[in-house]
């Protein structure tokens, strides 16, 4: 726990909520003195968000079911077994 300091934060709505609730961002202390408008802060933290939710979505929808890696490793286990067996 930190006593005496104080942060700001954005807090974003998930545009999935299967897959998180909120995105907190902790700004750095100097973000405003940048020139940075808040309204641009804010358009950035909301597209963060939202290319983590694509690259997440996409990355779990190329995975394969558990069933299917072991039935995968059996049949190039099996594979490999029977080429070496052929060479002998």
């Amino acid at each position: 726990m930190i006593k005496g300091m104080s942060r700001r934060v954005i807090m974003v709505d998930s545009p999935d909520p299967e897959l998180f609730e909120n995105a907190i961002f902790i700004l750095r202390n100097d973000a405003f003195t940048k020139g940075a408008e808040p309204e641009d802060i804010l358009r950035q933290a909301q597209q963060i968000a939202n290319e983590y939710v694509k690259t997440n979505i996409e990355k779990r929808k190329r995975k394969l079911p558990p069933a299917l890696y072991v039935l995968t490793g059996a049949l190039c286990g099996g594979g490999i077994l029977a080429v070496l067996w052929l060479l002998l």
